[in-house]
């Protein structure tokens, strides 16, 4: 019989620090979105996953799931797609944009935004502690929007080599999350980066020229920019 496994991380799985691996399934092999079940969020396991086209993405009351979704969504450099009125809305200075500033508030923010379609968040205390950490390694990244010194929107994922992976954003205001998303990008896409993860298709994000492409067309991207520096 296989055993039960009990909601959030497994307590007797191993801590994997940042430059330790560990070897999935390989998602080009699997028929489902979930590729492996249990772990925990340690740095070494999350930039494992990460490396091989895998992420946490599972509810309070569900063991650690590992998702590699197919289709997968991405946005490429040439494919931002930045609107007229987000463009009057950037030249306008009428949101404050910062980088890594405040990675604990966005983070945060993501978890406490209340989303129309989930009943509930994915952004658990164990994410905000592991993603945290990752902050303070160097892997993770926050864009912040502010107004009048209040933070009011932002996102953040973590990039590794020449690809960006984002997880979410937030926003309080209108337009806060897509001004702190569209500087981020602009920058990275500046930097590089060959390609921003999405994970999964919004509408939000198809708005900003995301778009679909298979799990093995991802996989052999990512094979490829991940070995550049």
């Amino acid at each position: 019989m296989m055993p039960v496994l009990k909601p959030g991380q497994d307590p007797d799985f191993p801590y994997l620090f940042q430059f330790d691996s560990y070897q999935f399934p390989d998602p080009g092999e699997w028929k489902g979105d979930i590729v492996a079940v249990g772990g925990n969020l340690s740095p070494g396991m999350l930039l494992s996953a990460y490396k091989q086209g895998i992420f946490p993405w599972y509810n309070e009351n569900d063991p650690v799931l590992w998702q590699s979704p197919d289709p997968r969504f991405v946005i490429f450099p040439e494919k931002l797609h930045v609107s007229g009125s987000m463009k009057k809305i950037l030249r306008s200075s009428r949101f404050e944009i910062s980088f890594d500033k405040d990675f604990a508030g966005v983070i945060r923010g993501c978890a406490e935004v209340k989303r129309p379609d989930q009943g509930g968040t994915w952004i658990t205390d164990d994410i905000i502690r592991a993603y945290t950490e990752m902050h303070r390694l160097g892997w993770a990244h926050s864009a912040e929007a502010t107004q009048d010194g209040e933070l009011i929107g932002g996102c953040y994922g973590i990039r590794i080599g020449r690809v960006f992976f984002g997880e979410s954003m937030f926003a309080k205001k209108p337009n806060a999350s897509k001004a702190a998303f569209i500087s981020l990008a602009k920058k990275l896409f500046s930097e590089g980066i060959a390609f921003i993860d999405c994970q999964i298709p919004s509408a939000h994000l198809a708005s900003l020229g995301g778009e679909e492409i298979s799990r093995k067309g991802f996989l052999e991207l990512l094979e490829m920019y991940l070995a550049e520096p």
